[in-house]
């Protein structure tokens, strides 16, 4: 009899699955987005993994607006996608400033007439251990990953509600799902900006503006060289340039530009971009004291020091970065703009 009734069980979560597996087939299907002419602005497009999504975007047909607080990076993406005869309009913003966010939104909307889409790209990441840490860096990093993203979101959400749909895509990170040591203050502001979409992704649903949450591992962009750095200036850069440049740890920016993209034209509310990172989310939810025995260890093996110093990447080589991964200026910093 309890055999019977577990066969019976077993039947019916199956036929569950399948009827689920159907309906979510059916509903990508009737509810798919078709990109070509959407307007998409992308915060931080002009190099690293905004630009790669540029690229993406604009071969399916999009129209791309992209901000960056540097002239210069604005300037280098625009004559790219002017041999290729794509749509681009750039406009130097810090989104960091709601004043020059809302301005930003404007300027967008009297260019293209419209405004589709906004993919909170900009970030920004600081390594070192917590002991070197200030209050300060705590507040620019959630200014910079979170805030940020709060400021987009209000400055285009009446825009989309006045045209009856919009489309949020927040790009988070695997540190938003689990803490990694020595990147506290990175990892506090993607758990955050986790739990902003999350919850944009329920209220604002009645709009009919979608949120998609992003979760991406490593970028293979040559944006190491651009991360802010305390502590022990070298080692902390080594072991951080070292794991970049490891295939299980990090991803290339075109894959996950397609994969991400391929996840907006489904309408998907999270994407976890690897297999790896979905594996390390399965088990912190399932074993997370087993996580926490790894990261603590990790921590207890990585380099020591108290030097609140900062600087940048490429101020930190040394003979092992320079030997193993090909210096400052390596492929991957070219393609991405991040030299």
């Amino acid at each position: 009899m309890i055999v019977g009734m577990l066969t019976r069980t077993i039947k019916l979560a199956t036929l569950a699955g399948a009827a689920w597996y159907v309906a979510k087939k059916m509903r990508r299907r009737m509810h798919s987005t078709d990109l070509a002419g959407q307007v998409v602005l992308i915060t931080g497009g002009s190099r690293g993994l905004g630009l790669a999504l540029a690229r993406e975007l604009a071969a399916r047909g999009a129209r791309i607006a992209i901000c960056a607080r540097k002239a210069e990076h604005l300037e280098n993406t625009q004559q790219e996608f002017a041999v290729y005869d794509y749509p681009m309009f750039t406009c130097q913003a810090d989104v960091t400033v709601p004043d020059q966010v809302n301005e930003m939104m404007e300027k967008v909307v009297q260019h293209y007439g419209r405004l589709d889409m906004v993919i909170n790209n900009a970030g920004t990441m600081l390594l070192g251990p917590e002991q070197v840490m200030n209050i300060a860096d705590y507040k620019n990093i959630m200014e910079a990953n979170c805030w940020s993203a709060l400021y987009t979101t209000k400055a285009a959400t009446p825009y989309f509600k006045a045209q009856g749909a919009g489309y949020i895509v927040n790009i988070c990170s695997i540190g938003g799902k689990i803490s990694v040591p020595h990147m506290l203050p990175y990892s506090v502001s993607k758990f955050a900006m986790v739990g902003l979409s999350q919850g944009l992704a329920s209220e604002l649903d009645r709009d009919n503006i979608v949120v998609t949450t992003v979760i991406p591992n490593l970028m293979r962009t040559g944006s190491p060289r651009n991360i802010d750095i305390k502590g022990n200036h070298r080692a902390e850069y080594a072991w951080f340039k070292l794991a970049n440049a490891f295939p299980l740890l990090s991803q290339g920016a075109e894959t996950a530009a397609k994969r991400i993209v391929d996840g907006i034209a489904r309408r998907d509310r999270e994407i976890t971009l690897s297999l790896t990172a979905k594996l390390a989310i399965a088990l912190q939810a399932l074993a997370p004291e087993l996580i926490g025995a790894g990261t603590r260890l990790a921590s207890r093996v990585m380099p020591v020091s108290d030097d609140t110093t900062l600087k940048k990447g490429y101020e930190s080589e040394s003979v092992v970065t320079r030997s193993v991964t090909g210096g400052k200026k390596n492929a991957d910093t070219l393609k991405f703009n991040q030299q």
